[in-house]
């Protein structure tokens, strides 16, 4: 790291704004906290991940209130120095990371770095600029605006907000009869494109300015409106047919590139068409972090590479390790060889009821065949918090590995069918913080 000169002892102070409870990034083992100073802003939610060793802590509201969050650094700077670092991995969190290092004139990435990884808006023009196909679209100034769009492309048409994430937010107006519905731009700035019919795939990776230096494509089961919207399970298959792979790992270098030239992590999200034996790749987004859900565990467990750590190092201005191969190093997690040759897969299963909520039933699912290698469960009386990392407070996540694509989506799905939760509401007021099995 550059910047501020470390204390007469050769401390450097980092400051990591953290919302997880769990473990998604393992923050003691990038950064050794007996040798650094590294003291953390977290929520409430989240100081059960902060490590035992850290320097000191600061409770916040929110980690996107950027007054509250720059607060809690300076007051963490009057006790511990100033910082010469800041990580903040989560994507809601990135703008608020850059922020504090332009005001502290920190290494790592700036607003301007992140800006078109945040505004869907912004990042769609520049691929459309760089002749990359991506579904028509406009800024939303108002109903006619989004009127005249399905007049040219048809319906149906996705509304969503411009920022923002988890697909909260996010409408598909079937016909103009579904105007009605339209929230206010003025308040909410917000994106209109025309629909696209075809599989999701999303796509994890480093990305240094160039090329990815690792990169796997994973099919969704189901959507993650429907996840959010319908109740319905949300998956993830990684894909093994090499044609799909090949295609999407080109057309992923070239939306990258639309963007930026500077060194990220990456979770990109779009379309995968096959006709006649080819796959054809269109642009839907992506945001310049480490995919969510179980995409950082299976990299680790799985493929035995840690995206999370690679932007850690980003963020203070590091060189990312380099894995090996597509699917990452052997230094950087716990997975055999055996395994890193595996096909990943993860599975989602909604909140039984409106958060906060007492699980009263969840039903074990490792040790079934097929089933999950690893789960995420709560026990019955423990809480599910109305927690803002969406993907995180959920009814179960669970974690598959495989031989074959087709393989991981028969546990998956198996999984799906017969895992059961339910649960009682609860009062806000009253919802303690849950212990999550693992």
């Amino acid at each position: 790291m550059t910047g501020n000169p470390p204390d007469a002892g050769g401390r450097t102070h980092v400051v990591i704004v953290n919302r997880w409870k769990e473990q998604y990034a393992e923050y003691a083992r990038y950064l050794d906290h007996a040798v650094h100073r590294v003291t953390y802003v977290s929520t409430g939610v989240g100081r059960h991940a902060v490590p035992a060793a850290a320097a000191d802590t600061v409770t916040v509201t929110s980690t996107e209130d950027l007054a509250e969050v720059r607060a809690a650094v300076h007051t963490l700077a009057r006790r511990h120095g100033r910082p010469h670092g800041v990580v903040a991995l989560k994507e809601g969190d990135l703008m608020t990371g850059a922020r504090l290092r332009e005001e502290w004139d920190l290494p790592g990435p700036r607003t301007t770095e992140i800006e078109a990884f945040r505004d869907k808006y912004l990042m769609c023009r520049a691929v459309a600029r760089a002749g990359l196909p991506v579904p028509e679209f406009r800024a939303v100034d108002d109903a006619d605006s989004v009127l005249a769009l399905g007049r040219r492309a048809g319906w149906p048409l996705v509304v969503k907000p411009r920022v923002g994430g988890s697909s909260d937010g996010v409408l598909v107006l079937r016909g103009p009869e579904d105007l009605a519905a339209l929230p206010d731009p003025a308040a909410r700035p917000l994106l209109v494109q025309a629909f696209n019919p075809h599989p999701i795939y999303h796509v994890d990776g480093v990305f240094d300015g160039r090329r990815a230096t690792c990169l796997r494509a994973s099919r969704y089961v189901n959507s993650c409106l429907g996840f959010r919207d319908d109740g319905t399970f949300l998956g993830s298959v990684e894909e093994d047919d090499p044609a799909v792979n090949r295609a999407v790992a080109t057309a992923a270098t070239a939306f990258l590139r639309a963007l930026t030239s500077g060194p990220t992590p990456f979770h990109l999200e779009l379309f995968v068409a096959r006709r006649g034996g080819q796959a054809h790749c269109v642009f839907l987004e992506v945001g310049a972090r480490v995919g969510g859900a179980e995409i950082p565990f299976v990299w680790r467990e799985v493929h035995g590479y840690d995206l999370m750590r690679a932007a850690f190092d980003l963020q203070l201005g590091r060189r990312p390790r380099t894995p090996p191969g597509p699917a990452g190093g052997a230094e950087d997690a716990g997975g055999t060889e055996e395994a890193r040759g595996a096909v990943g897969g993860w599975l989602l299963v909604p909140a039984p009821t409106s958060r906060p909520c007492v699980i009263t039933e969840a039903t074990p699912m490792t040790g079934r065949r097929p089933g999950p290698y690893a789960e995420a469960l709560l026990r019955p009386g423990e809480v599910l918090p109305d927690a803002d990392a969406y993907y995180e407070h959920v009814g179960g996540r669970f974690r598959f590995q495989g031989g074959s694509s087709a393989e991981v989506e028969t546990a998956l799905t198996a999984t799906a069918a017969h895992f059961r939760v339910s649960a009682e509401p609860v009062e806000p007021l009253t919802a303690r913080i849950p212990e999550v099995s693992r």
